[in-house]
């Protein structure tokens, strides 16, 4: 197995601080044990384990990783919850983005947005997984383009009024409370943010969309038909919300890319074990062929830089601190060698690696979505290209 930090007992950029590294140990060791092997069944069927989530809380206590302790969180930062992430994506990385969407897209997104009363009525039912949550900013016309959205609220006494459709919802079948995002003017250039119940009048879940990866998470559209909302579920102030958002998709996007530093690595074990224990020919063991040689070199090297991107970019994230220059360009970087990597290790166990025998074809799959979600490769290209322009004076 690739040498990782949790049995050298290091403190470096990777296991920053003895939590850190606790923490790496208590997931590594928690997901190995029970999230590998019914990864292939909830892909085969589509299906969400919600026993497994709920043992997240139950006996893992990873949620609220990113709130303070004295609102009954943890107090980490986003290096633990990239730790978390990659940690996880080794072995289902589909469950893996369901826990991104409740912890990353609603508990840490809601917490920096809400006030006491908010957090008091819902933090600790989300904390302790009673409920899952997920966000709501994709529509169907609306992406990247994300000022392009036409859900929209309106203020009727003391309710507002949300008619409108989210598309591609992590969650949205399975979820209880979203964060949710709309403008009050369709024509306006601000968003308004709001955290709605799936018990509310109005509110239906949608499509459950048949995916290439990810089969284990589940991804669906909500539609809002005059659902009425209480004005104290408003996040902040009316035209507030695109602050929030940015904020939250800095850290959304370093524990997407931590995704793919996980699919990558279990992809590096899985191709060393084949090549160097399992398979021979012509009398060598696979490894001593050139070409096998390049393509698990190549793949390392790609992974170890990538990952130690990652870190660098988390360890200076924080809600007080911005780098969307940082986070875009690991999410572009790590996604991308995640691609590589996992067609990597089709390629070098062959046959085996097509079939469904061995994970790799399941990993390949569930790496490609790691390029459009939280903006698309193309959208962190633009991104990346304007910070420096900017930079430049231009």
């Amino acid at each position: 197995m690739i040498a990782s930090n949790s049995t050298s007992h290091q403190i470096d950029l990777f296991n920053p601080t003895d939590a850190h590294l606790s923490l790496r140990e208590s997931v590594s060791g928690f997901a190995e044990k029970e999230m590998d092997e019914q990864a292939k069944e909830h892909d085969e069927h589509e299906t969400f384990n919600t026993g497994l989530f709920k043992k997240l809380g139950a006996e893992l206590g990873i949620f609220g990783i990113t709130v303070p302790e004295k609102d009954g969180g943890h107090g980490l930062d986003a290096v633990a919850a990239v730790i978390i992430h990659e940690e996880m994506s080794r072995f289902d990385p589909g469950f893996t983005l369901s826990y991104l969407a409740h912890e990353v897209l609603f508990v840490n997104n809601f917490y920096h947005s809400s006030n006491a009363d908010q957090r008091k009525r819902y933090l600790d039912k989300v904390i302790s997984a009673e409920w899952i949550g997920g966000m709501g900013m994709t529509e169907p016309g609306a992406g990247t383009d994300v000022l392009g959205m036409t859900t929209h609220a309106v203020k009727k006494g003391d309710r507002y009024v949300i008619n409108g459709v989210k598309q591609y919802i992590t969650n949205g079948s399975i979820g209880q409370v979203f964060l949710l995002y709309t403008k009050l003017d369709k024509n306006a250039k601000k968003m308004t943010s709001f955290v709605i119940e799936s018990s509310y009048k109005g509110f239906s879940v949608g499509k459950k969309e048949e995916k290439m990866g990810m089969r284990s998470s589940p991804t669906t559209q909500l539609v809002f038909e005059d659902m009425e909302v209480p004005v104290e579920n408003l996040l902040g102030d009316e035209n507030s919300a695109i602050t929030h958002m940015m904020r939250n998709l800095e850290i959304e996007r370093v524990t997407l890319a931590a995704q793919s530093i996980g699919i990558a690595r279990r992809c590096i074990d899985i191709m060393c074990d084949y090549s160097v224990r399992h398979r021979e020919a012509f009398g060598k063991k696979l490894i001593e062929f050139g070409q096998i040689q390049r393509l698990i070199s190549e793949s390392y090297a790609d992974y170890s830089a990538a990952r130690a991107l990652v870190y660098q970019v988390a360890s200076g994230l924080s809600p007080e601190v911005r780098n969307s220059l940082g986070a875009a360009s690991a999410k572009l970087v790590a996604t991308q060698m995640a691609e590589r990597v996992s067609r990597n290790a089709i390629q070098v166990l062959g046959g085996y690696g097509y079939c469904r025998e061995y994970p790799v074809e399941r990993l390949h799959r569930d790496a490609i979505l790691l390029s459009i979600g939280g903006g698309t490769n193309e959208a962190m290209q633009k991104n990346i290209a304007s910070d420096l322009k900017k930079m430049w004076g231009g």
